[in-house]
């Protein structure tokens, strides 16, 4: 059967394409790799040029990762999620204090989520972005407090995961489910049938 590299540590990712039912290895960065450097934000930078141009360096940094191990070929994906109000990104939270004034900020707003993708084949690079938007209702600061001590928001993108407890944030969405937990399933499917992907 064909597959994948996949080229993220995330658990939604990988259930996501299970859920596509496409085969996949994962081909993660090595530990001389600063993979959280390629996540930094440049100055004046704006979330949807932020968010593709990392989903790209990852993709990159994943070509040459493949080439030194020399294993066998076979399209690369990775991908990026950010969460952005009003044109400010909000990243992963550094620490439990973070997270807390991320999700206070989120309390009864519209925010956008951007994840891009990207796959590999053939030498070139092939991405597509999905936006959707997420309202909150208001959160009283104990609700924040109880969710932010149960762990989740760690190393997620606006500090916290749609598929998990913060389910119960949100009053709406317009745009992809999948996008939002980290993998949208109809352009990733679109990207890797262009890869010749059978699946």
């Amino acid at each position: 059967m064909p597959y994948i590299y996949l080229a993220s540590q995330s658990p939604r990712r990988q259930e996501l394409l299970q859920q596509l039912g496409v085969r996949f290895e994962l081909l993660l960065p090595h530990a001389d790799e600063d993979a959280e450097a390629l996540e930094a934000v440049l100055p004046g930078e704006p979330p949807d040029d932020y968010v593709q141009r990392v989903t790209r360096a990852k993709a990159e940094a994943a070509m040459a990762r493949l080439a030194r191990a020399g294993l066998p070929g076979a399209p690369i994906l990775t991908a990026d999620t950010t969460v952005c109000l009003d044109g400010t990104i909000l990243g992963k939270p550094f620490d439990d204090a973070d997270a807390c004034a991320v999700l206070a900020r989120l309390s009864g707003t519209r925010h956008r989520v951007l994840t891009a993708v990207a796959v590999c084949a053939n030498g070139q690079i092939h991405q597509a972005v999905n936006i959707s938007h997420v309202w909150f209702r208001p959160l009283r600061r104990e609700e924040i407090e109880r969710y932010v001590a149960s762990g989740e928001p760690k190393g997620k993108a606006g500090a916290y995961g749609i598929q998990g407890k913060a389910a119960e944030f949100v009053m709406r969405i317009d745009g992809s489910y999948s996008g939002i937990m980290g993998l949208p399933l109809c352009e990733t499917a679109a990207l890797l049938r262009q890869a010749g992907v059978d699946f």
